[in-house]
């Protein structure tokens, strides 16, 4: 199949590369067709093995007590992997496992990987399953260590010697040689072809065995993009965790950076995708409204998402994911400015206020301040706060192009708000003949005074509509 190649593999007392650790590992070494080194052992993982673990593998806490640690056997196993392709079945697991051991000695293991699963999937795409148990039944192979380090290799060599008398060599090397060559850091299961993923900006969506995605991301590339996350698994739990439950990847094209960022903001709050922590759907945003009387009880009232008014926005300041995180933040901005906590309406009662007593108000509450002064100076310890006014008189339009493919994107917005995404004057005219109600969406706000305000900011592609 290889020139050299170690089929390899482990048991562990879990399946999180970051916390779980080896308990076995089996190996056998072949080079140019023949083996010439064959080796296992116990490995003492310094934790506890499960219950349910101990059942599975039959390796239990008192048979690993007095077996050697990784940092005892790594020689050996470096020895063997010299120069040989690691090929295992799901080979990303063990993989992930290793690199994580060797790097707790400082080691940085530098590895070509094939897994077995995949090369079965290239030979028998006719069939469904390709785990151990499926090429088993399949093949009629036969153990009596399933589950053990040492019976699953024999099972794997066992399985190629088998296809490698069905499919020829020849076959069997140019297949791995694919493998090696392109995607084989890939998810053993991933049902979609990487390469039909283009290399264009856009949003892609992960998903497993559920109707609901996994995962939403955007990029300006994205075959790298998707390439990345799996490339990073071994030390992200996240990762490792999304690449052991994708099953496919869908994609939806754009024309460039923005029109990934909105799309991807969009899909995201409407579909909660299990491990996208950012851009979920935001019910509680607030903000605080300024009254614009001096002498008003309280100054300032707290605003919530159905009255965030883009219109309105220089009497607005925030916004804020919580009512507590808007309080938090008033009360800070008091303390820091010396403001009253009663006129802020922080406080109640009437009279000189807690903060007034012991020297943080400088006594708007019984007369010794002016409130004009007072207010002033809260205006001034707002002013980081406030939210921007929108910059132009009416809607625009911002144009991406992606001379690659040709494809043009017309993003329309009012008062910070994204109205639509049109491809031609056509659908343009339609956007603009439609009256549509102003929907807040902080992350759309921030993308856009980003782009529109920021010092130095350059937008190119603006219309002005």
């Amino acid at each position: 199949m290889l020139p050299c190649y170690l089929v390899l593999d482990l048991e562990t007392t879990g399946a999180n590369p970051l916390h779980d650790r080896i308990t076995e590992i089996a190996a056998v070494r072949i080079e140019q067709g023949r083996e010439v080194a064959r080796w296992s052992t116990l490995v003492n993982p310094g934790m506890r093995i499960s219950p349910f673990i101990q059942n599975l593998t039959g390796i239990d806490n008192a048979m690993v007590a007095v077996a050697p640690g990784f940092d005892e056997v790594a020689a050996r196993l470096l020895e063997l992997l010299d120069g040989a392709v690691l090929v295992a079945h799901n080979v990303r697991f063990d993989h992930g496992f290793l690199k994580n051991e060797f790097e707790r000695l400082q080691i940085d293991l530098r590895v070509k990987t094939l897994c077995s699963v995949r090369l079965s999937r290239k030979l028998y795409p006719q069939h469904r399953g390709h785990g151990l148990d499926a090429i088993m039944q399949r093949h009629g192979l036969h153990t009596a260590d399933r589950h053990r380090a040492l019976g699953d290799v024999e099972l794997v060599l066992a399985w190629l010697a088998q296809a490698t008398q069905e499919f020829g060599p020849d076959k069997m090397h140019a297949t791995a040689q694919e493998l090696l060559g392109g995607a084989s850091s890939l998810p053993s299961q991933l049902e979609t072809p990487i390469k039909s993923i283009p290399q264009t900006p856009g949003v892609y969506l992960f998903y497993g065995e559920g109707p609901l995605p996994l995962y939403i991301g955007k990029s300006v590339k994205l075959r790298s993009r998707v390439m990345a996350h799996f490339q990073a698994d071994h030390s992200a739990a996240k990762e490792m965790r999304i690449a052991q439950e994708i099953r496919s990847v869908q994609w939806h094209e754009t024309a460039g950076e923005l029109g990934a960022l909105l799309l991807e903001s969009r899909l995201v709050k409407q579909m909660q995708p299990v491990y996208n922590r950012q851009l979920r759907r935001q019910n509680s945003l607030c903000a605080w409204r300024l009254n614009a009387d001096p002498r008003a009880r309280p100054l300032v009232t707290l605003v919530s998402t159905d009255e965030l008014d883009p219109r309105a926005f220089d009497s607005l300041f925030g916004p804020y994911r919580s009512k507590r995180q808007a309080l938090d933040t008033l009360r800070s901005l008091a303390l820091e400015h010396s403001l009253c906590p009663q006129a802020l309406g922080l406080e109640s009662g009437k009279g000189r206020c807690f903060a007034q007593q012991i020297g943080q108000c400088q006594g708007q509450c019984c007369g010794l301040e002016a409130p004009e002064r007072h207010f002033l100076r809260l205006q001034m310890a707002l002013a980081q706060q406030r939210l921007q006014a929108w910059p132009f008189t009416g809607k625009v339009g911002i144009r991406e192009h992606d001379p690659l493919t040709g494809r043009t994107d017309i993003h329309v917005f009012e008062h910070w708000c994204h109205l639509a995404t049109v491809h031609d004057e056509v659908e343009l005219e339609q956007a603009l003949q439609t009256r549509q109600a102003l929907a807040f969406d902080l992350d759309s706000y921030r993308m856009l005074v980003k782009r529109l305000l920021a010092p130095g900011a350059a937008v190119h592609g603006l219309i002005r509509l």
